[in-house]
């Protein structure tokens, strides 16, 4: 065999593992609304990838385009630019029963729930399998295992209007869940919920992730929700992809100003002006801030640094946070000693961590 043709052969295995890898792709997806001469660009050149697996999260402020984004993995929405491809097919080139047969495989979770009120819980979760053609004994047993694992056997009889929005969101996961999907979609899922019954309808979409292997893209303005369940993130602003990558790499050290913000909402790890002036009002050696991050030593190195240059320290400011199974988080310091002993310190802890002088 030629080395041409051994390479040819590496690059389409690699291909392959790729393909089978890859769950939905956005490739240079851009929207474009136009309505009586004026045109609003709802996404702007979009790339992204989703992996088999993955709870993969996109996150954004009102009019970031995350539900816009959301709408072209089910052709609700056609890209204007761009395609967009789940589970091997691309989504603008199907239509009619192929386009149906789908979006069968690609569940979706709403904000506000839409159950059918007329129809009890059995009838709303089976209402898809109905739609699909499955039979009636077919169609018991599903419902009957999915209630069962929502926790809502006992309520089958029941309407949607007895039902707190706990259960409501309950439902519409057992519905969503009723045709098999590869794929489910939740758009902005839990922000009608409160705080506990939040966790636990992310506790039971990890359920869903682990026990039926259901890829999830969970779209959301929480960024709370992000931390909890996600192992990847992309931030939205403008209709663009300011920034993804692992939660733990994002949350650890987000470098959009829109990702800054929307991890100081959750995570309170670095001083603002205000505090600064409070801090300053006791402490006035030299402050700085150093990253906290995943580390494969046990080595005290604030303290042993301090004993070598002959300062003093105190932590002033700050927190950690685990994530992953990671540690991350951020310290503000004050360094007391002589100024050329200081620097010295400060010199030996760049070398060891992200360190910044606070003015």
């Amino acid at each position: 065999m030629t080395s041409s043709s051994r390479t040819l052969q590496v690059d389409a295995a690699q291909q392959v593992s790729s393909a089978t890898q890859e769950m939905i792709r956005f490739d240079q997806v851009s929207k474009i609304f136009s309505s009586r001469g004026e045109h609003v660009t709802a996404l702007r050149d979009v790339t992204l990838s989703v992996a088999r697996g993955d709870i993969f999260g996109v996150v954004g402020y009102s009019g970031a385009g995350k539900s816009t984004l959301l709408r072209t993995i089910n052709g609700l929405e056609q890209p204007t630019t761009g395609t967009v491809t789940v589970d091997g097919q691309v989504i603008s080139e199907l239509n009619g029963k192929n386009l149906s047969r789908i979006r069968q495989r690609i569940g979706m979770i709403f904000q506000q729930f839409n159950l059918l009120l007329s129809r009890n819980i059995f009838q709303n979760v089976a209402y898809p399998l109905r739609l699909a053609g499955v039979s009636k004994a077919e169609t018991a047993q599903r419902v009957t295992e999915l209630l069962e694992f929502v926790g809502l056997a006992d309520k089958a009889k029941a309407y949607p209007e007895q039902l707190s929005g706990g259960q409501k969101q309950r439902v519409g996961i057992a519905r969503a869940l009723a045709n098999r999907p590869s794929v489910l979609i939740c758009d902005e899922a839990t922000s009608a919920l409160d705080p506990q019954t939040t966790s636990e309808v992310l506790a039971l979409l990890q359920r869903v992730n682990r026990e039926y292997e259901i890829t999830i893209l969970l779209i959301t303005h929480e960024m709370d929700v992000i931390r909890k369940i996600c192992n990847k993130v992309a931030v939205m602003e403008g209709g663009a992809v300011v920034e993804h990558g692992s939660v733990y790499d994002v949350f650890s050290g987000p470098a959009a100003p829109v990702s800054q913000r929307f991890v100081s909402s959750v995570l309170d790890h670095h001083p603002g002006a205000e505090a600064i002036n409070h801090i300053r009002k006791v402490h006035r050696g030299q402050l700085v801030q150093i990253e906290v991050k995943d580390r494969d030593t046990s080595d005290p190195f604030l303290s042993r640094i301090a004993r070598t240059r002959n300062v003093d320290f105190n932590i002033v400011y700050g927190g950690v946070n685990e994530l992953q199974s990671r540690i991350f988080g951020s310290l503000t310091v004050e360094f007391l000693g002589q100024p050329q002993d200081i620097e010295l310190a400060i010199a030996d802890l760049a070398q060891i961590a992200e360190t910044r002088k606070v003015s």
